[in-house]
């Protein structure tokens, strides 16, 4: 045994992180294994049809409402469109929206892509005044060139939205 120390204290301690060690990797895994559930990732369409989180995962989608993509019906579901300059993403969702909730304005739906790609929303959330959009969707659009921040979009010559 040329690898414990010599000394009786060394080896004390030696022996105390030998025996505490592996119980706080197990509390540290227990932690985190907790957590996932409530981990919830941002993504674009095109970051997710990029991505292509799994069916059931719990994710936050962002982008822009697309114009004329808004339908209601009576049994209280709404279907719109969640776009970005590169891709769009059906979503469903249950309840009421929130009273900011209009197209062409930036919007979170948290929820999951079914089975379908579908994404189904369990929680619609919309921006609040004039200048304000969603951290994640702003930086996202930023990226992609299609947010300026002033609330002024540029004429887009065949732009889908």
């Amino acid at each position: 045994m040329s690898w414990l120390p010599k000394s009786p204290k060394a080896r004390r301690r030696l022996m105390l992180v030998a025996a505490i060690a592996p119980v706080l990797a197990v509390a540290a895994g227990l932690t985190l294994w907790g957590l996932s559930d409530s981990i919830s990732f941002f993504y674009t369409p095109s970051q997710a049809e990029a991505a292509r989180p799994a069916p059931g995962r719990s994710i936050q989608l962002g982008g822009l409402v697309a114009a004329g993509s808004v339908v209601k019906h009576p049994d209280g579901r709404v279907e719109f469109t969640v776009a970005d300059q590169d891709a769009e993403d059906r979503v469903l969702f249950q309840g009421d929206l929130p009273d900011l909730f209009r197209e062409g304005q930036g919007v979170v739906a948290i929820g999951a892509f079914r089975e379908d790609g579908v994404f189904e929303a369990k929680r619609v959330l919309a921006k609040h005044d004039e200048r304000y959009m969603p951290r994640e969707v702003s930086k996202a659009l930023k990226e992609q060139g299609e947010w300026y921040g002033d609330g002024q979009r540029p004429e887009h010559q065949g732009d889908a939205l």
